[in-house]
């Protein structure tokens, strides 16, 4: 049996002014780190030692992974990263605030776009997918796999694939594996773990530095 450690990273300066994140790579706030430091206490309490860490290619994740692993007495593990683990990438409403999105198409509309399973927000341009994919963490996929906008159902096609190859074979082997990756992304996890539907999956609230632990047969 392996154990399966879910965080999502510390709160971030975009989580902090209310503005939708994404793909958008920023750092944490001194919130962000002190959420960071006291999810590694919440995991050492529970007596669960990490030996794999996963994150995504964001700094907010990969920085709180880092701050648990120095408070847990673990810089060594080895790390494996994917964009497969990053943020849902919200397209053109990435860095706009959520207040203001709201006042400028209404509140029902952005909350379609945030909460429903598969209504994708508007998409960014071709070229703001150029610039993306220009990105050394991204340059190696092919451009159609850069996203210009994500629903839910989206990030959880892309998640999955890197959970089944990647960390299952970990859990079966009886790894206890760290993941330190974002709202969204960590929803598709939960999903196949909590057997959920996608009403209960769209509902689900991830908070921030907040670990979830699975038993994993």
């Amino acid at each position: 049996m392996g154990t399966l450690i879910l965080v999502r990273h510390g709160q971030s300066t975009y989580n902090a002014e209310n503005r939708f994140t994404g793909w958008v790579d920023v750092p944490l706030t001194d919130q962000g780190v002190a959420e960071a430091k006291e999810a590694a206490k919440a995991i050492e309490a529970d007596g669960l030692r990490p030996d794999v860490l996963v994150t995504s290619v964001l700094e907010r994740a990969i920085t709180t992974a880092e701050l648990m692993l120095h408070e847990l007495e673990r810089p060594w593990l080895p790390v494996l990263r994917s964009w497969r683990l990053n943020e849902r990438h919200y397209g053109a409403l990435q860095g706009l605030n959520k207040a203001e999105t709201a006042a400028r198409y209404g509140d029902e509309q952005v909350k379609l776009w945030r909460r429903s399973f598969d209504v994708r927000p508007p998409e960014t341009d071709v070229e703001a997918q150029r610039l993306l994919h220009a990105d050394e963490r991204y340059r190696m996929l092919p451009l159609a796999l850069v996203p210009r906008t994500e629903a839910l159902c989206d990030v959880i096609d892309r998640v999955l694939p890197y959970y089944y190859d990647v960390i299952v074979p970990l859990l079966w082997d009886g790894h206890t594996v760290l993941v330190s990756a974002h709202g969204n992304s960590l929803r598709g996890l939960v999903k196949v773990l909590r057997d959920l539907d996608d009403d209960e999956v769209v509902s689900l609230e991830i908070a921030n530095g907040e670990p979830l632990v699975f038993r994993v047969p």
